[in-house]
């Protein structure tokens, strides 16, 4: 009997110690993949320089044009003399419906006006920092929260003519250097395929919302990830997203959310119909929540619902 007893003992400390164990690892997992920063790239500026096949105007080449062209800032818009930015904000419904949301209208000078920005200048996965921050560091007159791609380990991405991950997961959005943008099927391509066909910009979070003008089907059961740790993307919820109305003229909206009385948020759906209202032809959604930020003119225009900014991974922007 005392034998018995012994063995049970042993049993059940074996039995916690593997528990324990158990427990430990997968703790260290999340932590790994969710919270510990893995720079692969730890210069940006320099990989981009070293790496990129396109050729970007200098300071100074901007400086002997100066008679060509003329700055304009005011409290809703910017204009270069060849890019521009309008903001405008929409507040619709009352009470516990009402919705209200940021609109920049973006009209590029060249498509490579709009660029990509990694948080701390570096590339990997969990590197964050606030999108004001990101957007202060690159001297941004416009910005918006990205696609989160630190988030994950999969995607297509390529910033600014280059590419940094090649791991087909999604249904991204290609912004090419002539102007034009695609939803496209990552699985079915490259990245360098992409490049060779002159992508600029890709983003892989999704999914596509409206196309050929219309509302997509099907995209309240869209699961962009469906890893450990995936939060929903249905319901009513703050959203990021932007819209193509034609060539090098985009719509960017941010939808404000999880705040009552003061917004709600919207469904993906709804999403969909304010850029049709907008013009978009075709209309991508980008990481929302407590993500979704719009930036203009040295300060974040909108009210995350986390009370205020999260920290995120990447932005779009238009540099100042």
């Amino acid at each position: 009997m005392p034998r018995k007893t012994h063995r049970l003992r042993n049993g059940l400390i074996a039995g916690g110690l593997v528990l324990t164990l158990t427990a430990g690892g997968v703790a260290w997992w999340a932590a790994d993949r969710f919270l510990i920063q893995h720079v692969e790239i730890s210069d940006v500026s320099a990989y981009e320089a070293a790496n990129s096949s396109y050729t970007a105007t200098s300071d100074a080449d901007e400086a002997d044009s100066a008679d060509e062209t003329s700055t304009t800032l005011t409290d809703t818009s910017y204009s270069d003399g060849e890019t521009s930015v309008t903001i405008s904000t929409v507040t619709t419904g009352t009470g516990e419906n009402t919705v209200t949301y940021y609109v920049a209208d973006v009209v590029l000078g060249d498509a490579t006006d709009l660029r990509s920005a990694f948080a701390n200048n570096q590339f990997g996965e969990n590197i964050t920092a606030l999108t004001s921050e990101m957007a202060a560091e690159n001297d941004a007159v416009f910005a918006i929260n990205g696609d989160y791609y630190g988030f994950r380990d999969t995607g297509i991405v390529i910033r600014n003519g280059v590419i940094y991950r090649d791991e087909p997961a999604r249904e991204g959005l290609v912004f090419y250097s002539d102007g034009t943008v695609a939803v496209y099927d990552e699985t079915t391509t490259s990245a360098d395929e992409l490049l060779a066909d002159g992508a600029w910009n890709t983003l892989s979070f999704g999914p596509a919302i409206v196309e050929d003008g219309a509302v997509v089907d099907g995209i309240e059961a869209v699961e962009v990830d469906t890893n450990f740790g995936n939060h929903s993307i249905q319901g009513d919820q703050p959203r990021t997203a932007v819209g193509v109305i034609d060539e090098n003229h985009l719509v960017f909206v941010v939808v404000d959310g999880r705040q009552s009385g003061y917004s709600e948020g919207v469904t993906l759906t709804e999403l969909a119909e304010i850029m049709v209202s907008l013009g978009a032809t075709t209309a991508y959604n980008l990481d929302g929540g407590g993500s979704s930020t719009m930036y203009f003119n040295g300060e974040v225009i909108n009210q995350p619902s986390n009370g205020g900014e999260r920290a995120t991974s990447d932005i779009l922007y238009i540099a100042g």
